[in-house]
């Protein structure tokens, strides 16, 4: 009976302590999706599958572990040690995964000649980053921004990022001294190879019900929107306005 009664007050701390994690997780989740990975980046960068395998380990762990320690016979000073203890380490688990998932996540969309590339922030070099003005520098509070790439200087230049390239360097997506605001007749450069949506939708017409809602915000019709593939861990199309500029994201291969 005691050790039946021990196993019910450790049912009862376990429960407790599971339903805390998941609030935790909750507001981990709020942060990552809302901040760093918003929709579809988590699955573009796969933040989605990290992030739950970071928080799914923290949960189950946690409780388990109470579950384990909790002995209302235990005094009390031992008892909250044991609980401390763990807490503490279910908490380094997770800022351990956070950190991960801030330092490896999106920060930018570049367009590149006939595709967007996914660029996270190890592929930069940060020196560069910082000198570029203000309004295009990654920020903490935001999601991933839209850029895109001005033209060589010279023939030397252009020399030197292709060279880099093929031996498995930096691209131009890759190097953020290229980088300039996608607006105006930036963002109208990546109509040259963009291809009408209609094509993309006899590809996959399962997709014709989310790219209707994306033009049902514009008001527009399936003429008036095209597309570029975007090349990430997963395949997704960006769909474009007749000024270029991206007004969603449809899943499938668009190469």
């Amino acid at each position: 009976m005691t050790e039946s009664l021990r196993l019910q007050s450790a049912l009862r701390a376990s429960g407790l302590h599971l339903i805390c994690s998941l609030i935790i997780g909750l507001m981990a989740a709020a942060l990552v999706f809302g901040l760093w990975y918003p929709h579809p980046y988590g699955d573009f960068a796969g933040g989605r599958d990290l992030f739950l395998l970071i928080v799914s380990i923290d949960i189950v762990c946690g409780p388990m572990l109470t579950a384990v320690v909790f002995d209302p016979k235990k005094p009390r000073s031992e008892l909250w040690r044991d609980l401390g203890f763990i807490f503490v380490i279910q908490l380094g688990a997770l800022s351990y995964g956070l950190n991960i998932l801030w330092h490896a996540r999106p920060v930018y969309l570049v367009q590149e000649v006939d595709r967007f590339k996914v660029i996270t922030l190890p592929e930069l070099e940060m020196t560069k980053v910082a000198k570029l003005e203000e309004a295009l520098r990654p920020r903490w509070n935001a999601g991933p921004m839209v850029i895109a790439i001005r033209d060589p200087k010279d023939a030397r230049e252009r020399q030197e990022v292709m060279f880099e390239s093929v031996q498995g360097g930096r691209d131009y997506a890759e190097r953020a001294d290229f980088y300039i605001r996608y607006e105006g007749d930036a963002a109208a450069k990546s109509l040259k190879r963009a291809k009408n949506l209609r094509d993309f939708l006899k590809k996959f017409p399962q997709q014709e019900g989310a790219a209707k809602k994306i033009i049902n915000l514009k008001d527009s019709n399936f003429d008036d929107f095209f597309y570029l593939p975007v090349v990430a861990r997963r395949d997704w199309i960006a769909v474009l306005d007749n000024k270029g500029m991206v007004q969603g994201f449809l899943r499938g291969d668009g190469f």
